[in-house]
């Protein structure tokens, strides 16, 4: 834990109790604030046993300090929450854990390396990369954030301890005095939308986090980072530009599944010995790690060791089991097209599971690829939308829930003469129609699977 000592002495107000929210108060607490924490649902607040509750609607908020705001909880659109007007109204200010983190740091340690990533897709993979890389290079390493452990569950910033954070676009909103070391940007595409308004105030909120970075890795792949890079440099920023293609512009890029460095003459690590990293969008990704484990100071021969050793991570594009000829593989991380797009690239002879709550603009950017699909299975509330969609492209049938969609698309991998047909769970959807998270998810397609 990082006790949270920047607020002792003070009142503060805490809006959400689930893992990150408890994992604040308890460090709060910890540090000496006086904490009036709650919850809207009761089974949240059931599990606060050592947080003191206090119900916020009827709190005299002129004595707090600050709201701690959960990242779920929308600070602005599609408006902002009772809390976070309560709030404003008081003149609390409103921040989140990330920002608890940051002021710890600049307390305790302001020297402390600190690796902060973000972006719309790939940003899991690549902190766990980054995670893995100076974890076999002999760093001690703290690795969390929106991925895995809270970030004030870690232990303290300290100088002889690296933290790599994964940080959401909710938690960047709420983190104004976050500076990273090593802040990294992979890519920006719409998401979220219904919670920042537009495209632009998404791309803004991103940008902070590498804005305020000393070094700062941006993606060149998309028009938003392309200008978010130009802009830092134009302000004399310290910036390493990325591609996951071969590129004049960027400073480190792929090119044929091997890693490149502008300006010398021999590429530096083949990709191909990395199992776990499929696709080209893991080329991009271990090119943004690769970034920032050279910034830190790992050798080459390292990171390429640590690349061909890192496992992958669960629901991203991870194999789960064969059966036969068919591979079966679970990527209900692809929460929106975009991620989708990746794992479709990947495979050949589809058998393809998605649907959930739809994005904006559905599945219709993949029309492209609805050619390596061999037949579609449909579940949750997207169906009829993705049934249009597909209709006289692509054979679908409307299964529902997951159960019915893995068994029909496994009967039919199975009768394929394909080489190696995939039964590929890839949303390209939120989750919650039918299941708490992507995880969850995921976690049953896996099962189903293993129980066939």
């Amino acid at each position: 834990m990082t006790p949270v000592s920047t607020f002792a002495g003070k009142r503060v107000a805490l809006f959400g109790l689930g893992g990150s929210g408890l994992a604040t108060a308890r460090a709060l607490v910890a540090g000496g604030a006086e904490v009036a924490a709650w919850d809207d649902g009761e089974s949240s607040r059931s599990k606060a046993s050592d947080v003191p509750l206090v119900d916020l609607s009827s709190a005299d908020w002129s004595h707090f300090a600050a709201l701690v705001l959960s990242p779920g909880v929308p600070l602005t659109h599609p408006k902002p929450h009772w809390t976070a007007e309560r709030a404003k109204s008081a003149g609390a200010e409103i921040i989140g854990d990330i920002e608890l983190f940051a002021r710890e740091r600049a307390a305790r340690a302001p020297n402390a390396p600190l690796v902060a990533i973000t972006g719309t897709n790939g940003k899991s993979t690549t902190t766990a990369l980054i995670a893995h890389i100076l974890s076999e290079a002999g760093r001690e390493v703290a690795l969390g954030g929106n991925i895995g452990v809270p970030v004030l569950d870690l232990p303290p910033p300290a100088l002889e301890r690296i933290h790599v954070i994964e940080c959401s676009s909710f938690q960047i909103d709420l983190a104004p005095s976050l500076r990273a070391s090593v802040g990294l940007l992979i890519n920006l595409t719409p998401d979220h939308l219904d919670r920042h308004g537009t495209m632009e105030n998404y791309a803004a909120i991103k940008e902070r986090l590498v804005a305020a970075s000393d070094t700062a890795i941006v993606g060149l792949d998309d028009e938003y980072c392309r200008a978010i890079a130009a802009r830092l440099k134009g302000a004399g920023r310290h910036v390493v530009g990325v591609s996951q293609a071969a590129s004049d512009a960027a400073d480190i890029y792929v090119d044929d599944h091997r890693i490149c460095v502008r300006g010398s003459a021999e590429w530096l690590v083949d990709l191909r010995i990395a199992h776990a990293l499929r696709g080209a969008h893991n080329g991009q990704n271990a090119a943004f790690a690769f970034a920032a484990a050279r910034a830190l100071g790992v050798e080459v021969n390292a990171i390429s060791q640590s690349l061909k050793s890192f496992p992958g991570l669960a629901h991203r594009m991870e194999p789960v089991a064969r059966r036969g000829r068919v591979l079966f593989v679970n990527d209900s991380k692809a929460t929106n097209a975009d991620a989708a797009e990746k794992a479709l690239l990947s495979f050949q002879d589809i058998f393809w599971i998605l649907g959930g709550k739809a994005k904006e603009g559905g599945i219709e950017p993949l029309r492209y690829l609805f050619p390596r699909v061999r037949k579609a299975y449909l579940i949750g509330a997207a169906t009829e939308n993705f049934a249009a969609t597909l209709r006289g492209s692509v054979a679908f049938e409307r299964c529902g829930t997951l159960d019915k969609a893995v068994a029909a698309a496994a009967r039919d991998a199975a009768a394929s003469e394909a080489a190696e047909p995939v039964v590929l769970l890839s949303p390209a959807c939120a989750s919650y129609d039918q299941f708490a998270n992507f995880e969850a998810r995921g976690d049953a397609f896996r099962a189903l699977v293993r129980g066939l």
